[in-house]
């Protein structure tokens, strides 16, 4: 793992982990993110509000994404030392353990309040710990955000006859079985390539994150019409791996810090991703068409969507034991929720089947 060239001049790389005195005076963290997208503010007010808690115990030096390593190359700096931590969406190392993803975002299932419960309180941190932690990590999650913006294109797309034959960038490996089940083809590439894909015609939709950050990217710029809701990806979950050798060089005091810094800006992440993505829908719905898929196909996304997870589950033992704990979860909460509908927290999806889950996971 090398740092890039303009970067190794400006930043000494004596802070290492042969040398853990030093390392914890001093971190350097940075991020899949570039500058232009809006998905980089979680991590800034993270570091913000972690360097304020932990004073002079420690100092993370933030460096945008691709400033000191390539966007797809943070997992391993973080694991190597390189640097000390790393800011991610969990689902860029599915390659690694398939848990990853549901670590990171579901189909057509939980909703950014269900992460922050589940994490909080029903067991959901203890699978990030575990996955990370086989690769050598401690991880905090810090981030969350309600489904995606949905498809842009330059067709009206409502019904699944619709989606028949569409060429569609879309991340994620259960993402793409359910899209090609439903009758169009999964296209994989980097969020950066989306806005010129879009425009040459090599992709006939995209899409890349919620309604701020995709107006941010361009796409409305090379598209007309925006098909909606984001059931792909239902909702979403960004945090912070740190190397277990540099977290494990910190003080009890310093940790806990950095976990309460954590958890503060996973609060402020949803009202502030929801304040922009409101603030986004009004743009959007002055230069393109936006239309919502009906009701009778997004059903159908649920029963294909709960298919599709069941399999993935009993193909990994590590993924099925994080959907069978949503599962979990969301049976759990269902009466309650239910109970209390409509002053509560969203609606409790018809999720896959807890005995089936349980099943792949027993082997």
């Amino acid at each position: 793992m090398k740092l890039h060239h303009s970067t190794l001049a400006a930043v000494t790389l004596s802070v290492s982990l042969a040398a853990p005195a030093m390392a914890q005076d001093n971190w350097m963290m940075t991020t899949t993110w570039p500058s232009s997208l809006e998905l980089i503010e979680f991590d800034k007010h993270f570091v913000d509000l972690a360097n304020k808690l932990t004073g002079d115990t420690l100092t993370i030096d933030f460096f945008e994404g691709g400033s000191l390593v390539p966007a797809g190359e943070v997992f391993g700096a973080v694991q190597s030392g390189t640097v000390q931590a790393g800011a991610d969406w969990p689902g860029y190392w599915a390659g690694r353990d398939a848990a990853f993803t549901p670590l990171a975002t579901t189909p057509a299932l939980f909703n950014a309040v269900d992460y922050v419960n589940w994490i909080q309180q029903w067991g959901g941190r203890e699978f990030y710990e575990k996955t990370y932690g086989e690769f050598g990590m401690v991880y905090l999650p810090y981030g969350v955000t309600n489904n995606e913006s949905g498809f842009h294109t330059n067709k009206s797309m409502t019904t699944l006859e619709d989606l028949q034959g569409m060429r569609l960038r879309v991340s994620g490996n259960e993402q793409g079985r359910i899209l090609e089940r439903l009758g169009g083809s999964q296209v994989s590439m980097a969020g950066g390539e989306v806005y010129q894909s879009l425009e040459r015609g090599v992709i006939d939709g995209g899409e890349f994150s919620t309604p701020n950050v995709d107006y941010s990217a361009g796409f409305q710029q090379v598209t007309t019409h925006w098909s909606t809701p984001g059931w792909h990806q239902s909702a979403s979950v960004f945090g912070v791996a740190i190397n277990k050798g540099a977290w494990d060089a910190l003080d009890a005091d310093t940790q806990e810090k950095l976990r309460i810094a954590a958890d503060a800006t996973m609060l402020w992440s949803l009202s502030f991703t929801e304040k922009r993505a409101t603030e986004a829908y009004s743009k959007w719905d002055e230069e393109v068409t936006v239309e919502r898929y009906t009701d009778e196909a997004l059903a159908e996304v649920q029963n294909v969507a709960n298919e599709v997870i069941v399999e993935v589950s009993c193909e990994s033992p590590t993924a099925g034991a994080v959907y069978l704990s949503m599962a979990e979860y969301l049976g759990n909460y269902s009466q309650w929720r239910e109970a209390s509908a409509p002053y509560n927290l969203g609606r409790t999806p018809n999720g896959p089947s807890i005995e089936e889950l349980q099943a792949c996971v027993d082997g």
